[in-house]
């Protein structure tokens, strides 16, 4: 690829941040993807972080040399006036188990992004994956809206956006439940970074799921509303057995569901390409696909994920 063909990525690239930009100014959003594929010669999606840009680089069998890809990455700096030192580039294969939450390196910097008048801390550098999943902002949007006196409880919680989200929307008590000690961390001060780190509402919990929803549907737990974003793959060894969302869908979901109250509601996604649902679910739930509902403006050129919203049946 030589020198003169990057222009394609650079027009593009801009076009699509004229377009977004106001979009995400009116919307009061400091971080959506501006790229994502939209050219096959250059494998990158590119994610704007306030003034910062992160480049995931999907390689296929012929990989990019280094000199092609300082190129890019020089021009995309041009197209979107940001600072070069400020364009963080990954390499991104596909992830087995917990990889994409491993440290990349001790150091980065984090800072906070806007979202829908919320904030949340960010760290390009330290790990593969951010902080916040861009592509889930309208599901978050929707459980604000849905959570004002709901007993909320989040599972495969991450950093915790969708806990933030339900104390902003109301909530009367959130359950937080991840793995993770550092990221339930993250989640606690981004629950403080919107004045929601009230322990009386927000009850962190640090444990694998899997195991926390056996003790609950044995203490007979009820919640209004369930988020239930499982990763696609996990074989952490703190976890007593491996994971496929695929083949253990119906497992996980049932565990879930028995938790929900008569009334209540719960959102499950998964970002596994090629997902199909299990027959012997929709017979007993009532799955609701929410396509349109869940992917923003900034996701619609591909789609990241899918989600459903699920309830009893009539």
């Amino acid at each position: 690829m030589t020198t003169a063909d990057v222009s394609a990525l650079a027009n593009r690239v801009r076009k699509n941040a004229r377009h977004l930009e106001r979009w995400a100014r009116r919307a009061g959003i400091e971080a959506y993807r501006l790229y994502d594929r939209d050219i096959p010669e250059f494998p990158y999606a590119i994610d704007r972080y306030g003034g910062w840009l992160h480049v995931q680089l999907f390689e296929g069998k012929r990989a990019l040399s280094e000199d092609a890809i300082d190129t890019h990455l020089n021009a995309l700096a041009q197209a979107v006036n940001c600072p070069r030192e400020r364009i963080v580039l990954k390499h991104r294969q596909r992830q087995r188990g917990s990889a994409q939450y491993e440290r990349l390196r001790d150091a980065g910097e984090a800072f906070t992004v806007m979202e829908y008048g919320l904030r949340f801390e960010v760290n390009l550098q330290r790990y593969l994956d951010t902080g916040l999943f861009l592509d889930h902002r309208e599901t978050r949007r929707l459980v604000r809206e849905q959570a004002h006196g709901q007993r909320v409880l989040n599972l495969f919680a991450y950093t915790g956006s969708f806990s933030v989200y339900a104390g902003a929307g109301g909530a009367s008590r959130v359950v937080t439940v991840d793995l993770s000690k550092t990221y339930q961390d993250w989640t606690w001060r981004n629950l403080a970074l919107n004045g929601l780190d009230d322990r009386m509402t927000q009850q962190l919990i640090c444990a694998d799921v899997l195991k926390f929803l056996h003790a609950a549907v044995t203490a007979a737990e009820r919640y209004d509303l369930i988020v239930l974003d499982p990763p696609s793959f996990s074989n952490s060894k703190r976890m007593h057995a491996s994971f496929d969302v695929q083949r253990d869908q119906v497992s996980l979901l049932n565990s879930a569901l028995a938790l929900l109250a008569p009334r209540g509601t719960l959102y499950f996604s998964t970002n596994r390409q090629g997902f199909r649902l299990a027959a012997e679910l929709t017979e007993r739930w009532a799955f609701s696909e929410l396509e349109r509902e869940t992917l923003a403006e900034d996701f619609r050129r591909r789609r990241a994920h899918r989600c459903w919203r699920v309830t009893r049946q009539a």
